[in-house]
């Protein structure tokens, strides 16, 4: 406990004083591309050095690499605290943890030694080159080509674009996790392999050598995150290095796109504490007409707008969400540790429940953040909309989290195809298991009955699934989506207030009450909405005529 106190002392440092103070100042600056290379907004390298010397990018890395083998649930709570200071910062470092977690699972031995030790460190950092202008998400398309070569690596030639970081100021070196296709390799998704592309060369001994022939074509100009380059990246034969089997770059991808899925959820929830903690401040000092329960600021000629029902309402709804969305994504990184820790039925049982709440955590809470961060606008009113409260600043940044690594469509075309109706639902039925057991160990017999109905009535709802044919599962999946994740955020709260009574706390007893009972009342009716939706069928959707949408 000592030891957790201090890492959360001193990341809490870091985002207030380091972090917190560059995050308006490099949204105006951005990042500025000149004959292919990148300088990063004023700042941002220097707290990027002083994130290295704090050894904080090795967090929940091996030992035998420079980490420090502490739990991911200690370090997603830190993720998020760092993306909420400052989103654009937190791309950087954070692209490097997929970029890490990849080559530890599926690199060669040599890989991992010439590679991991620097960026573990966090003296290279790394990226995720995935996309082409061609094909977007249908990675099946993508063109990118891998040529071999006589001494075991590789030539690599094409085109990335939306890369993340991929060019930069901050690290002396950059390592790409390329997909690309070898010359006899099969149409679609399964003739796909994976690499990787150093900016600069790199010895079998993990040095620096000279240039490789990779260089960042341009930057994206956006509508937020500005001060995190989002590149177009040429290849022009860069050498490159086979990670795992050839034409098995989709399920290594995996390792890496799962956790940065991850990881983008932890953005959602990061913009909307940060609007949160903005709108609930002003809302205690902004004075403005008279509260309609009776006078709440004797001495003044107006009271506080928290006292206003509605700016409650708003407050609230951001609490209950992202309180609701911090248990869930709490709950996730846990099973991480399970899976990395656990054996046997533990193991497997834990990947089943990480495989299906990952789309859940992606999208759910990159909405949520998108709903929040504008509520936090809303709740200041017209100085909302002024650039210096920085709370439009975070609703222009989170936006983008519900579009990368995979649309929220696509996420929950991900949850309702291949984790529920594909597997039978044997995925649904381990995450049952696993709410499950909060339900039993609620204390207070009235909140455990209606847990497990909220429970119970998921399972039911998710087992009707099962029979949906493509098309069916297709136009219900985002409704489906958004009622499992109000569903399954209910149960937690159940639980949170629960454990706050025992707490012995009872300013934390009385938050957690209010809290809960606020999100059955007036966010967890959502649940039914969705589900009538869903359960509509999908002859709304489909054309009227053939093929064509003449009525859209």
């Amino acid at each position: 406990e000592d030891l957790v106190s201090a890492i959360f002392a001193e990341a809490a440092k870091f985002s207030e004083n380091v972090l917190a103070p560059i995050n308006a100042s490099g949204d105006e600056e951005g990042c500025k591309w000149v004959d292919g290379e990148v300088t990063t907004p004023k700042g941002f390298k220097e707290a990027y050095q002083t994130y290295v010397e704090g050894g904080w990018p090795g967090m929940s890395h091996p030992e035998e690499f420079g980490g420090q083998a502490l739990p991911y649930s200690l370090s997603s709570i830190i993720a998020e605290w760092f993306s909420g200071a400052n989103h654009s910062w937190a791309m950087y470092p954070g692209l490097s943890q997929g970029c890490m977690a990849t080559i530890k699972a599926h690199g060669s031995e040599l890989l991992q030694k010439m590679f991991l030790e620097k960026l573990v460190s966090g003296e290279w950092t790394g990226t995720m080159c995935l996309t082409e202008a061609h094909c977007g998400s249908d990675l099946g398309m993508l063109k990118c080509r891998a040529e071999p070569q006589e001494d075991g690596t590789y030539s690599l030639t094409g085109t990335k674009i939306f890369i993340s970081a991929g060019e930069h100021d901050l690290s002396e070196n950059i390592v790409h996790i390329v997909l690309a296709r070898l010359p006899d390799a099969p149409e679609g998704t399964k003739g796909i392999s994976l690499f990787v592309v150093p900016k600069f060369n790199v010895s079998e001994e993990g040095e620096k050598q000279d240039r490789n022939a990779v260089a960042c074509g341009s930057i994206e100009h956006k509508m937020g995150i500005k001060a995190s380059p989002t590149c177009v990246m040429n290849f022009d034969g860069a050498k490159g290095y086979l990670v795992g089997e050839e034409n098995q770059g989709l399920a290594c991808m995996f390792t890496m796109m799962n956790d940065a899925r991850f990881q983008v959820g932890l953005q959602g929830l990061g913009a909307a504490e940060a609007s949160y903690q903005g709108a609930l401040t002003y809302a205690r000092e902004r004075v403005q007409s008279r509260a309609p329960q009776g006078i709440q600021n004797p001495d003044g000629k107006a009271d506080p707008i928290v006292f206003q029902p509605d700016v409650a309402r708003m407050l609230l709804t951001q609490k209950s969400l992202i309180e609701g969305c911090r248990a869930l994504s709490l709950f996730y990184a846990k099973f991480m540790d399970v899976e990395k820790l656990g054996e046997g039925q533990e193991k497997e049982d834990a990947d089943k429940i990480l495989q299906f709440l990952t789309p859940i955590c992606k999208a759910f809470m990159t909405d949520m953040g998108l709903e929040t961060t504008s509520l936090g606008v809303q709740v200041f009113g017209g100085h909302g909309f002024i650039r210096e409260w920085g709370m439009e600043q975070l609703m222009r940044d989170v936006r983008i989290a519900m579009l990368y690594e995979g649309t929220n469509g696509i996420q929950a075309l991900d949850l309702i195809g291949r984790k529920l109706t594909r597997d039978g639902g044997h995925m649904m039925e381990a995450t049952y298991s696993a709410f499950n057991a909060l339900v039993s160990d609620i204390q207070d017999s009235e909140a455990k009955g209606l847990a497990q109905g909220i429970l119970d009535d998921w399972r039911a709802s998710s087992a009707d699934c099962l029979g949906m044919d493509a098309t069916t599962a297709a136009a219900a999946a985002c409704d489906y989506l958004a009622y499992s994740a109000y569903s399954l955020i209910g149960v937690l709260w159940y639980s949170m207030a629960d454990k706050a009574q025992a707490s012995g706390n009872a300013v934390l007893a009385a938050s957690k009450m209010k809290t809960r009972d606020f999100y059955m009342e007036r966010i967890l009716v959502r649940r039914d909405a969705h589900k009538a939706a869903y359960k509509a069928g999908p002859e709304s959707t489909l054309a009227i005529s053939g093929n064509e949408f003449d009525y859209l």
